[in-house]
């Protein structure tokens, strides 16, 4: 009896073994995990495929970050007013390199600035081209005007208000005191291809005076000779308080005036800030930033002084 309770308990045993290993089965091991890839500065070709807005940006190591951009965004204040929030978003110190768009398109060709903020399409457009950039967004807009002293001595508010070729010929038919940007910036160049326009080369004469600085000072300078200058309205209007000049010509759609705004190919060197710049595009592009453009200068003015266009 003893026998058979035991010979019963052995089978009942290997019974429940066999019913265990039929049901369950035999687990494979997991595969080990793969080691993540170490970080490494994108090439230009994964920059560009990096997504814009959905925020998948490299590891940020420096906190430091040079904006290359023309001399009309700080003059006017806009960078003063906005920049505050990119530097307290992503903890990074903004170094602002202000010239003409020549000279800061050229700093990004050199590899020395990380990111682009500049107003002369045509030749932002050729920098990607060139592959010294990544890609090139639109950001804002507003428009240059001709200003000039209150007397309007070659009479471009009676004859050329709305026109600017004929007031850029009245005043050279009548030489008017002229200054010009002369720095290769994006107000410049706009000013150059105007005078081509009406069939003149960059004049050279006593009446034209070539400044060679930023919009603040050629203002200023127009100011003090009673001269007339090529100017974007932003700049002009944040300057009313300490200039008598009026504006002379406005509203010509050949004065539109766009930025745009790129960042700088990492393949130039391990010194590129990338990671910052595709931040700053992302943020600068992104629908809070704009509407914050769109609110400078409104409460002093009336109306911003800056209107965003990004796509």
């Amino acid at each position: 009896m003893t026998l058979t309770r035991r010979s019963l308990f052995i089978m009942l045993l290997i019974l429940m073994v066999a019913l265990t290993t039929a049901c369950g089965g035999t687990q494979e091991p997991a595969p080990p995990e793969e080691p993540a890839p170490a970080e490494t500065q994108p090439s230009a070709e994964e920059a560009t495929e990096t997504s814009e807005t959905d925020g998948d940006y490299p590891e940020l190591t420096n906190t430091e970050m040079i904006l290359s951009t023309t001399t009309s965004t700080e003059n006017s204040g806009l960078l003063d007013f906005i920049l505050p929030d990119f530097e307290s978003t992503y903890e990074i110190d903004v170094k602002v390199v202000a010239v003409g768009s020549g000279a800061a398109l050229q700093m990004g060709a050199d590899g020395e600035a990380d990111v682009l903020l500049a107003h002369a399409k045509a030749r932002e457009e050729e920098l990607v081209a060139d592959g010294h950039g990544l890609e090139r967004f639109d950001v804002m807009y507003n428009d240059f005007i001709i200003v000039g002293p209150p007397d309007d001595p070659a009479g471009l508010m009676d004859a050329a208000a709305g026109d600017v070729l004929a007031g850029l010929t009245l005043i050279s038919e009548k030489e008017g005191t002229f200054v010009s940007r002369g720095d290769d910036s994006g107000t410049h160049i706009m000013e150059v291809n105007l005078w081509k326009e009406i069939g003149l080369e960059e004049p050279d004469a006593s009446w034209y005076i070539s400044a060679g600085q930023g919009m603040g000072d050629v203002i200023q300078m127009a100011n003090e000779l009673e001269g007339y200058t090529l100017t974007d309205r932003a700049t002009y209007l944040s300057m009313l308080g300490s200039i008598d000049l009026v504006i002379a010509v406005e509203g010509d759609p050949k004065l539109f005036n766009q930025y745009g705004v790129i960042a700088v190919n990492p393949d130039k060197g391990d010194h590129i800030n990338y990671a910052a710049a595709a931040r700053f595009v992302d943020w600068i592009l992104s629908s809070e930033t704009q509407e914050l453009i769109s609110q400078f200068g409104v409460e002093e003015f009336g109306a911003p002084l800056f209107f965003p266009n990004a796509q």
